[in-house]
């Protein structure tokens, strides 16, 4: 009798050399969705020091929100819309407008319900994390409940397509719309948060809380916004996560993606928004990488033990700078 057996892990360095342009490209896509939901718990941490472990479930709201607005606007599961480009287009905007109002909305609800409350009664650091993950079951068990466990069927309104090669890799339409349309969403954010006056109000609180507030600043409506920001951004990543996964609509869906964007927040710098950007596309870049070397299993493992490594020689990040510290 001859058992053959699979290696349990793969080391191809061709598949690698092979497909190094189609992994980066790609991951350049994935990493842009995860520095986008990033940028969400680096700005929470950054104003409150709080590492907000519900923003995962922030970003599944935004999914059902993109996902429901396609149903509202007749689109049915498995079908090819058969309409011009322009109203396509259209669409996802709508439904991106749509999911990242929801998920801002949802953001300053679980703010006030959760957190505030604690600030209050100045509840030590320890029941903001253990408040963050109930927090995240729950939403998560309510969507459950509305929307059953199983994912929601599949609606593409734009079906990729290869619109020019890069050294022979191609470059789809989605992955350019993800790209650039994350790099200006963060251009705003950044400048937002460099420029204006409610973003010099959240460096400030950033900084020094009590400072701040003895200068005039309102801090309870500076973390409004701080949590109104961040969600907004994580409905963004939910309708260009949606595009890039149409079966994407799950009550956990945002288990795993929302590990990465934390872990991708850390990797570049916590706190630290052109961290986060950073740590979210080497990401996204490493883990495909990691699939062609090692083989898909490893893909998450690759993630993981690239924030290992990093922190091992740069504990505060690659950039490792914090957001009352940073600079236009």
């Amino acid at each position: 009798m001859v058992v053959h057996t699979e290696a349990w892990i793969n080391f191809d360095v061709g598949l690698l050399i092979d497909r190094f342009w189609a992994n980066t490209i790609n991951g350049l896509a994935y990493g842009s969705i995860y520095a986008l939901v990033a940028l969400g718990y680096t700005l929470v941490y950054g104003v409150l020091q709080l590492i907000n472990f519900a923003h995962s479930e922030i970003f599944v709201i935004g999914v059902f929100g993109v996902y429901l607005t396609f149903l509202g606007l007749g689109f049915e599961p498995g079908a090819l819309p058969n309409l011009p480009l322009a109203a396509i287009i259209l669409d996802l905007l709508l439904a991106g407008v749509v999911a990242m109002v929801v998920a801002g909305l949802a953001a300053v609800g679980l703010e006030r319900v959760a957190y505030r409350p604690l600030r209050r009664r100045n509840a030590p650091r320890l029941a903001f994390l253990i408040t963050a993950i109930g927090a995240s079951f729950a939403i998560q068990q309510v969507i459950r409940i509305v929307r059953g466990s199983n994912p929601e069927g599949t609606i593409r309104l734009l079906p990729p397509s290869p619109a020019f090669t890069v050294f022979g890799a191609p470059v789809t339409n989605l992955q350019i719309v993800i790209i650039l349309a994350s790099i200006a969403m963060f251009i705003v954010a950044d400048q937002f948060v460099n420029r204006s006056r409610l973003g010099r109000g959240i460096r400030a609180v950033a900084q020094d809380p009590a400072t701040a507030t003895l200068m005039g600043v309102n801090r309870e409506r500076v973390i409004m916004i701080t949590f109104l920001v961040g969600g907004v951004l994580a409905g963004a990543a939910a309708l260009f996560y949606l595009m890039t996964i149409p079966q994407g609509a799950v009550y956990n869906g945002g288990f795993l993606l929302g590990i990465k964007a934390f872990t991708a927040a850390v990797l570049g710098g916590i706190g630290n928004l052109r961290g986060a950007l950073l740590g979210g596309l080497i990401l996204g870049v490493a883990e495909n990488y990691g699939q062609s070397l090692f083989g898909g299993d490893w893909r998450d493992v690759v993630a993981f033990v690239l924030l290992v490594l990093v922190l091992m020689f740069r504990p505060t990040g690659i950039l490792g700078e914090s957001l009352a510290r940073s600079r236009a």
